[in-house]
């Protein structure tokens, strides 16, 4: 095999009494970058090893980081052919990263069989004795190459002593040695590594230029591919390069070498892109029918329940995008002609927040389906939140309804006629006729006559009317109050937090709005709201707003004590106590006529002037 241009060679042996045959090889492996002109999307990282290299800035580590498939690996061997690049005429010259052909070293370090450049898998050689040979062997000078090259794949892997182990070689290794590790789990190395190396974050490879990459690879392999397919498969790989070679490699045995849209989303379980659209328009119009009667025809046509939810979460991103940066959006190569019609008339269409919402209702809904035991009833549920979501108000609006409803409601008439009668005997009124005279009790029968020599019994005093029952509730006129009751009802918690953290806004009976000061409690109005319901009985309206308000109960109480501290000390006694006694200090100020009251009054002061 010839690695510089990916074709087949006709020098490589084959089974003996055989004719010599070439093996086949993925498009992944046989497409594998040779030089760091043959990277994609990593042109940051390019420009700077450029200059480092140009420069004579070689650090003696890098780390490499990125999702799976970016070219990490690929990287790091390019890496160690760069610092070993010499040729035959030239042998001496320096590290490069301009290779125009194959040097000494190249062939056997892209084929991962050259003595000088170590790879290493951390993933199975984790211990400290694996770090242990590498700090061992690192002392003797390479045996044919400029520099010793260490390339620790999947670094993240390595145990803690594994790391520490690591540290003073890494810090201060002999001029001959360069490390290059790999990982996609970057928060997982410490940072006494990290802080050691060259960083290097491989970025994903964005769709168009995906795309531009699978072309060109099915035109070197002459099939025939649709851009459709194209663009559904740089979706799939999310950006990653080895992701989109495996999949074009599978599409083009299940297409039997030719690739088109139908075989992708065939292969991938995928739903047409039009149905999706389709599915969306039914679901945002709040046709459930049509809804229920298109998810179905895709799940039979082998769609994924899942995968179309995801679909329309991607759908409903792009309609976002359209609608708030349309220029970025229709500049997107991936997307089909059909996506940039139909996802402008939505934009056009559709608001920001019914956008929104959908996204959140369809991001919520994909693990459910994914782990549902029946996916396609999950997700025809998931379709009714979103069609039934689509005409709700939004939360200003519900607070502007409960407001108006508040204003709007029936008030009690005067005079507390709603209260229930108090309860008493019953009385007849002039003409009550009949029906008056059945609800008086029945007539008792006269009482004996009075013995003459017992005194007359006077007759017991009519009993006074009961007051009328007090309203249900406790009386909550004021903010205050509300403190107030919640201190009486040992919810110490809240009272704090309405005393600390609540600017008061406006206060009425059932309507409750405040700010919310800097760092305050985020639960305080929903918390207020259902402590003024189980007071109360009743629903209060608790709003936070924007206005500037009042101070809060706590910061008035401290300027009240300030106040009757810069009072006290005005005064000409207390001025003689703190001048004839230094450092004595005011900590608490009380009025005379309320310690009277609580019994603690001093007692009063004699002829000889008063007691201090």
């Amino acid at each position: 095999m010839d690695e510089t241009s990916g074709t087949p060679s006709t020098d490589e042996p084959g089974l003996p009494g055989l004719p010599s045959a070439t093996p086949y090889r993925v498009l992944a492996r046989k497409y594998r970058p040779k030089d760091f002109d043959d990277l994609i999307g990593q042109g940051a990282m390019v420009r700077t090893l450029a200059n480092a290299f140009e420069a004579g800035r070689i650090p003696q580590a890098w780390m490499l980081t990125g999702v799976r498939g970016v070219g990490k690996t690929t990287t790091a061997r390019i890496l160690a052919r760069g610092l070993n690049y010499a040729l035959a005429e030239d042998p001496k010259a320096g590290p490069t990263i301009r290779m125009p052909g194959l040097g000494l070293h190249c062939a056997a370090i892209m084929e991962s069989r050259h003595i000088d450049v170590l790879e290493m898998d951390a993933a199975s050689h984790t211990g400290i004795d694996d770090v242990r040979q590498i700090i061992d062997g690192i002392r003797y000078s390479p045996v044919s190459a400029r520099y010793k090259v260490y390339i620790v794949d999947e670094v993240h892997m390595l145990s803690e002593k594994a790391f520490n182990a690591f540290l003073k070689t890494l810090e201060e290794p002999p001029p001959h040695a360069k490390f290059v590790f790999a990982t996609t789990e970057i928060r997982k190395v410490p940072v006494t590594i990290l802080s050691r190396c060259q960083r290097f974050d491989l970025r994903r490879v964005e769709a168009g230029t995906l795309i531009a990459h699978l072309q060109k690879i099915c035109d070197a392999e002459g099939v025939a591919v649709e851009p459709e397919a194209l663009a559904a498969i740089a979706r799939a790989a999310e950006g990653s390069v080895r992701d989109s070679l495996s999949l074009l490699d599978q599409a083009i045995a299940h297409g039997a070498g030719t690739v088109s849209a139908g075989t992708v989303r065939d292969m991938l379980g995928l739903a047409d892109r039009a149905r999706v659209i389709d599915l969306f328009e039914a679901a945002m119009r709040g046709d459930a029918p049509a809804s229920f009667s298109e998810l179905r025809a895709q799940h039979e046509a082998g769609a994924d329940p899942a995968v179309v939810l995801s679909d329309l979460a991607e759908f409903t991103h792009l309609v976002t995008r359209l609608k708030l940066a349309p220029d970025t959006a229709r500049a997107d190569t991936a997307l089909s002609e059909i996506e940039r019609q139909r996802g402008g008339d939505f934009a056009d269409r559709l608001s920001v927040r019914a956008l929104s919402r959908a996204w959140q209702i369809l991001l919520k809904a994909i693990p459910e389906v994914q782990a549902a035991p029946r996916p396609l009833a999950a997700a025809e549920m998931a379709l009714v939140r979103l069609i039934y979501a689509a005409d709700l108000p939004t939360p200003d609006e519900v607070l502007r309804q409960l407001k108006e409803g508040a204003r709007g409601g029936a008030s009690p008439p005067p005079g507390g006629s709603t209260l229930p009668p108090a309860d008493g005997p019953a009385r007849v009124s002039a003409g009550g006729g009949a029906a008056a005279s059945r609800a008086l009790p029945p007539a008792r029968p006269a009482p004996p006559p009075p013995v003459p020599e017992a005194p007359p019994v006077p007759a017991p005093a009519p009993r006074p009317a009961p007051p009328p029952a007090e309203p249900a509730g406790p009386r909550l006129g004021r903010f205050e109050d509300i403190v107030a009751f919640a201190e009486s009802r040992r919810d110490i918690t809240l009272k704090i937090a309405l005393e600390r953290d609540a600017h008061l806004v406006r206060f009425a009976d059932g309507h409750v709005e405040f700010r919310l000061a800097e760092g305050g409690r985020p639960t305080l109005a929903a918390d207020l709201a259902r402590a003024l319901l189980d007071w109360t009985g009743r629903r209060w309206v608790v709003a936070l707003s924007k206005e500037q308000g009042e101070p809060t109960l706590a910061a008035r109480a401290r300027a009240a004590v300030e106040r009757s501290h810069q009072g006290a000390a005005a005064h000409p006694l207390v001025q003689a106590v703190l001048k004839g006694f230094p450092g004595a200090q005011i900590v608490d100020v009380r009025e005379r006529a309320a310690e009277a009251e609580s019994g603690d009054a001093p007692p009063e002061p004699d002829e000889d002037g008063p007691d201090l």
